[in-house]
């Protein structure tokens, strides 16, 4: 089996609904990649789109996240597996021998895909971390900010959220309530200090000339554009799988989790903000660049913080000149929402590599549990250091952020789109089954995941110059990991005698029951 059931695997069920939705709404901090995105996101060609595309990018998210709770409902016993556990268990339990052989494949395939997200996302974020804390920092000391500064930040920030992880998911979530607490209000408090500036700024010239332009798409091409970077704020919701061991009730709460923190995250913060940033930009707002001065989405762009400009903005003229005095409350902020985040994604990562651990997928001492946390605490170890020697890379160029960020992204879709795969597979012939939940919400997930990872690549290598370089470094890496993947199949498979495919007879082996989910 992929995963044990909870009551076999040591760690201890302290997690209701609330428990479960916080962790998962710290991966999806609207507080955070606002602050960090948006810079990319106003590329002048194709920003008037972009409150559409956000729209667009929380449907596919909702899509995929149905074919997530729907099989966490069906497999509750699911443990720290999440995805890895849904793959096997879903060819297992049909009642047709014939495809059997595929579990083990398919299992591994979709855990050792996964790592491309949640091994690096962390140290992406860890990178974010290092950019914000510098920008903080230059307000008061502008020399601030060398290589060697910028990668102690970087690793002093990743002890700290790895040392948070190993005391278990109590801890992180006691954290992940006062960073969302926190986020929120600051979320809220930009949204109606951007809206009341532009109503009480009537004469200034303002890109959208009104609400109903910010939330409408503007052109294809450029709704499509946005959409590839959108959908990238949105990831996060399935984490909530990998905690179904913690929960006290894992058949109700995860599914409910999964799906409440993207509408509450997404639905709610990410539309409202997005919409708030979009409605305040104009051609008032300028920076200045080598070539001169720019405007409006183009100032934006060329800003390494544009939101923290733009609340500098909305201080120096409604709040008694407190502009930069704001910004920083506001950076803040994104700093503790970074905590959040990569706490909460470095605390999903080491699940799914325990679960793989405890079936040796991986080498056994990623199975092993803390004895008083009751963590995976060789995990959270190993990808602490990992997360910190990704995170000092990526903050030292914008090209070593892109290449790790693109890693991270082809991993999530390829994830999600195989998620969407398997939640076919295991409703496939289940009498009484939902036809939107099982069916036509996983099948658009899948198709829409898989067009949103070749647009994401294609935009990329088709913007040419550095960026076009680091996609081709982040693809070979992406498919240099699958490989290696495969290798290690075929070394267990010679050194240990563990055949690739499973033998026709492996369920009854196991005492696998069709009834009941699958369960044992």
């Amino acid at each position: 089996m992929a995963a044990q059931a909870p009551s076999d695997t040591g760690m201890k069920a302290t997690l209701g609904l609330t428990g479960v939705t916080i962790n998962a709404m710290a991966l999806i901090a609207p507080g955070a990649f606002l602050w960090t995105t948006y810079q990319l996101q106003a590329a002048p060609g194709s920003a008037m789109s972009m409150w559409a595309s956000v729209f667009v990018a929380t449907a596919i998210a909702l899509l995929t996240a149905i074919a997530y709770a729907t099989l966490a409902k069906r497999y509750p016993e699911a443990g720290a597996g999440s995805s890895y556990y849904f793959a096997e268990i879903s060819i297992l339990q049909h009642e047709e021998h014939r495809h059997f052989k595929f579990a083990r494949l398919a299992k591994f395939v979709v855990g050792w895909a996964s790592h491309l997200y949640y091994w690096v996302y962390p140290g992406v974020m860890v990178a974010f971390m290092g950019l914000v804390i510098t920008y903080i920092i230059q307000t008061f000391n502008p020399s601030f900010g060398t290589p060697i500064q910028e990668i102690i930040v970087c690793v002093v920030f990743a002890i700290i959220v790895g040392a948070i992880a190993y005391i278990g998911v109590s801890g992180a979530t006691v954290a992940n309530i006062i960073i969302n607490a926190i986020q929120i209000i600051a979320l809220v408090t930009f949204s109606a200090l951007a809206i009341a500036y532009r109503l009480q700024h009537p004469n200034v010239h303002y890109l959208h000339p009104s609400a109903l332009s910010v939330i409408t798409p503007h052109d294809l091409n450029g709704l499509i554009y946005q959409s590839t970077i959108a959908i990238l704020l949105v990831v996060g919701f399935e984490s909530a799988t990998a905690l179904a061991a913690e929960a006290k009730n894992p058949g109700r709460d995860i599914p409910r989790g999964v799906i409440l923190s993207l509408v509450i995250q997404a639905v709610i913060f990410y539309f409202l903000e997005y919409f708030a940033a979009n409605f305040f930009v104009n051609s008032g707002y300028t920076f200045k660049t080598a070539t001169g001065t720019v405007s409006g989405f183009a100032a934006a762009n060329a800003s390494g913080a544009p939101i923290g400009d733009m609340v500098k903005i909305i201080g120096d003229q409604m709040l008694g000149g407190n502009g930069t005095a704001l910004a920083i409350i506001l950076a803040a902020t994104v700093v503790i929402a970074l905590v959040g985040t990569s706490l909460s994604c470095l605390n999903t990562g080491v699940r799914v590599t325990y679960a793989m651990g405890k079936d040796s997928e991986l080498p056994v001492v990623f199975g092993f549990l803390h004895g008083k946390y009751r963590t995976p605490h060789v995990g959270v170890i190993i990808l602490t250091t990992l997360s910190a020697i990704i995170g000092a890379y990526g903050v030292l160029s914008v090209d070593n952020l892109t290449q790790v960020t693109l890693v991270s992204n082809i991993g999530t879709f390829l994830l999600y789109g195989m998620t969407c795969i398997v939640c076919i597979v295991a409703f496939a012939g289940v009498v009484g089954r939902g036809v939107f939940s099982t069916v036509l919400a996983p099948a658009l997930g899948a198709l829409l995941n898989v067009l949103m990872l070749i647009g994401v690549i294609y935009y990329a290598i088709t913007s040419g110059g550095s960026t076009q370089v680091d996609t081709i470094i982040a693809l070979v890496f992406s498919v240099a990991w699958l490989v290696i993947g495969f290798g290690y199949l075929y070394i267990q498979q010679l050194a240990k005698g563990v055949p690739i495919l499973h033998p026709e007879d492996y369920k009854e082996k196991k005492g696998i029951s069709v009834e009941a989910g699958g369960g044992k």
